[in-house]
């Protein structure tokens, strides 16, 4: 059963992402347009649950299954959409998840929402102490509930989200794209 652990951040999630990103790029190469660190892990300073979330945007999505047995090799398990229409997910660590990958086509709409909701915790600090606080509380609430962990953040997740596409200093995604 997966345990829900917050914990303080540490600065040694960056060393993690870059190590990930590295061994990413040199998997699928070209097919990489951009690679981010996204999530609570991102965030410095931000209280998060230990798992290096990362967002790589490629050219052609249709093509990610065929580096399946490479990633499989790296230590993860391949999801394939896993809820969300045109992405590919891949998870490591078992049940003590140390890394998310998620992917996507170039200009898939997830994309500008991930950056946006990362980039306004990292320019409003007083939203990401809000955000930690509810994370720790809910993670000793629903300590071996993940839906209900996820799920009772999901209305605080969506108000970032507005405020990010109304907030002009995170202009990452024009407002016509906006994700419903």
């Amino acid at each position: 059963m997966r345990e829900i652990k917050v914990v303080p951040y540490k600065t040694e999630w960056q060393n993690q992402y870059e190590i990930e990103k590295r061994l990413l790029e040199a998997i699928f190469g070209a097919e990489i347009l951009s690679i981010h660190h996204i999530g609570s892990t991102s965030v410095p300073g931000l209280a998060a649950k230990p798992i290096i979330d990362i967002l790589v945007e490629v050219k052609q999505i249709s093509l990610i299954h065929t580096y399946n047995n490479e990633m499989v090799k790296m230590g993860y398990e391949c999801k394939g959409e896993n809820g969300i229409e045109g992405r590919r997910y891949f998870q490591k660590g078992g049940e003590d998840r140390t890394h998310h990958v998620h992917m996507y086509e170039q200009g898939h709409p997830e994309i500008g929402r991930h950056l946006r909701f990362r980039d306004y915790l990292r320019k409003h600090a007083d939203v990401a102490w809000e955000y930690a606080r509810l994370k720790q509380e809910l993670a000793k609430k629903y300590q071996f509930n993940p839906e209900a962990y996820v799920e009772r953040k999901t209305s605080f997740i969506r108000n970032v989200d507005e405020m990010a596409f109304e907030n002009d200093d995170v202009p990452f995604i024009s407002k016509q794209n906006r994700v419903q």
